[in-house]
């Protein structure tokens, strides 16, 4: 190809380049990005990014049923309802994500809002409890309260240092997303029973607890639509049988 060839190429390309630019429908796409293919999540987002867009995601799609306290066990009235339930995980394996339970009376029911304590002493009241505090975004108080129970039944020393351990790392840590409200000075007794742990090393923390979700939340529970719901719900099983 001769140079006088070579510039009329250049000179008709460059031609068109500029009659490209007043249209915008002339620029073609880059076969790069015609052919790009997925590759897997961004490098540049950090994993709890993309954690925490994932469980928004799966918060905006769940609706929690105030009957389904079962959601983990086999009960046989609410086995249609059991795919419909999630919780979040914990280390403490030990603690069932629901506790299992039979479906709770009519007298059982009416007499949760009478004491707070017949309500915790209750399985079923302690399920249809925690599915409030899910929707209250303060679950853990409960599942620390449980992980404390599971742990005063426990006489291995070296099962109760390890659950211990787990209980601190999951609902005590200030690194934990599960963390509970604890003053310093709870904090500190936890801090000297955790070099020595034993099946009391929580109790001060388990009472603060208990005595928070006994004042800030149970009040709250009593009004809510979850509770009028299940009220309803045990009075027309009730009339109908």
């Amino acid at each position: 190809m001769g140079v006088k060839e070579r510039g009329q190429r250049r000179s008709s390309t460059g031609r068109q380049s500029l009659e490209c630019e007043g249209d915008v429908n002339c620029s073609p796409i880059p076969q790069a990005l015609s052919t790009q293919k997925y590759t897997g999540p961004d490098p540049s987002e950090s994993p709890m990014s993309r954690y925490d867009r994932n469980q928004a995601t799966r918060n905006h799609r769940s609706n929690p049923c105030c009957f389904c306290w079962c959601c983990c066990c086999s009960c046989s009235w609410n086995e249609d309802r059991n795919r419909r339930r999630f919780s979040r995980d914990t280390k403490l394996e030990t603690v069932p994500h629901c506790e299992v339970c039979s479906k709770p009376s009519s007298e059982e029911v009416h007499s949760w809002a009478s004491s707070f304590e017949k309500l915790m002493k209750n399985p079923a009241g302690r399920n249809v409890f925690r599915e409030f505090l899910r929707t209250e975004y303060s679950e853990e108080n409960m599942l620390f309260w449980l992980a404390c129970e599971e742990l005063k039944k426990d006489h291995s020393k070296h099962s109760i240092e390890e659950k211990a351990r787990l209980i601190y790392e999951d609902y005590v840590s200030i690194l934990s997303p599960k963390e509970v409200s604890l003053d310093s000075r709870v904090r500190e007794v936890i801090n000297r029973r955790m070099q020595e742990p034993s099946c009391h090393t929580f109790d001060d923390a388990q009472l603060q607890i208990y005595t928070l979700m006994h004042r800030d939340s149970y009040p709250r529970f009593l009004s809510s639509s979850i509770y009028k719901a299940l009220l309803q719900n045990i009075s027309r099983s009730s009339s109908e049988s």
